[in-house]
């Protein structure tokens, strides 16, 4: 597989990520054994960039990327791991706690959970609004020259933010909403990381399944899908939104490749420094994935797809209005 260096500072990695969150919780049941197999053959294909989060399921799938990673060399796979937020016991979220005291206990027992001695890359989920970025990224620094992560990332923060925590220390990655239908950053902030030699770890490249090719109307009202309480999947807006993956479904076909394949393609295709993350929870949809990377899109077809997508074109916001609020990213830039 193709290898990407995340920024001027990050690691090489795989030029596709595996995000594991969906694995344990947020879009319904999952099969734990298929998961963990799907993890192992996401390794085998190349695939070296495993993400997941602290709070994913309270712990949960940090024990279920240990459980997968079992006998895999430690140096063979970058761990990528968000942190910070709070949850109460019935799974609410609580906000985000990111002083440096927090953070230590935070990464603490995610070493325990995940059974490793250090962090490939260590990020806040979410910027803290009552902690300076500043001050956040100087406890991920001392634990940098501890030993204990490798590289600091950012999570869905804005430019000026992005700045701020450069200055402090070099920034390998930011991990941020990007696809056909969630263009926001490219208003500044994919600018701002090229420039400070910043990369991108893509996340939500197939919107949460909207535009993979296999959600319909009535997907996901079998079982607990967070999905089904976000504007685009709701009322008009679906509507609307899979009216896009029609359009999406035809430049597919001349592709010869899946709408999926295809969305993923264009993701990594706007910049070399764009690693995509596919939340992949069966096999059969990491083939799938995986597919995205023997393709190649041609002018015309990036042509096709500017055209059918242009930026602002998806109905409905990508969070509910209470957690929107709560993204620095949505920001726009200052400086």
């Amino acid at each position: 597989m193709e290898q990407r260096k995340l920024g001027s500072t990050g690691p090489t990695v795989s030029a596709l990520g595996l995000g594991c969150m969906g694995m344990s919780e947020v879009y319904g049941p999952a099969d734990r054994g298929e998961a963990v197999a799907t993890v192992q053959a996401a390794l085998d294909a190349g695939i070296t960039l495993v993400d997941t989060g602290d709070f994913y399921a309270m712990g949960h799938n940090e024990m279920l990327v240990r459980e997968a990673l079992t006998g895999v060399p430690r140096d063979k796979v970058q761990i990528s791991v968000k942190y910070g937020a709070l949850r109460g016991p019935a799974g609410e979220f609580e906000g985000m706690d990111t002083r440096p005291a927090a953070t230590k206990n935070f990464l603490a027992y995610s070493l325990q959970r995940l059974g490793t001695d250090y962090v490939d890359i260590y990020r806040p989920a979410r910027l803290d609004p009552n902690i300076p970025i500043e001050e956040t990224i100087g406890g991920l620094a001392d634990l940098v020259k501890a030993g204990y992560v490798r590289h600091i990332g950012l999570s869905e923060v804005g430019s000026d933010t992005i700045r701020r925590a450069h200055a402090v220390h070099p920034i390998a990655d930011l991990q941020i909403e990007y696809s056909l239908i969630e263009r926001g950053i490219e208003r500044d902030i994919l600018k701002t990381c090229r420039e400070l030699g910043i990369g991108i770890t893509a996340y939500g490249v197939l919107a949460r399944g909207l535009i993979s090719g296999h959600w319909s109307k009535d997907a996901g009202k079998a079982g607990r899908d967070y999905r089904l309480m976000t504007p685009r999947f709701q009322g008009t807006n679906l509507d609307a939104n899979l009216a896009l993956v029609d359009q999406l479904r035809i430049i597919a076909a001349d592709v010869g490749a899946t709408p999926a394949q295809v969305a993923i393609a264009w993701v990594s295709a706007q910049d070399k420094a764009i690693v995509p993350l596919v939340g992949a929870r069966t096999r059969n949809r990491l083939t799938e994935a995986l597919g995205a990377t023997q393709l190649t899109l041609t002018p015309a077809h990036l042509a096709a797809l500017a055209k059918a997508f242009p930026p602002n074109i998806a109905s409905g916001t990508r969070y509910a209005a209470e957690q929107m609020a709560h993204l620095d990213s949505e920001k726009p830039a200052t400086a």
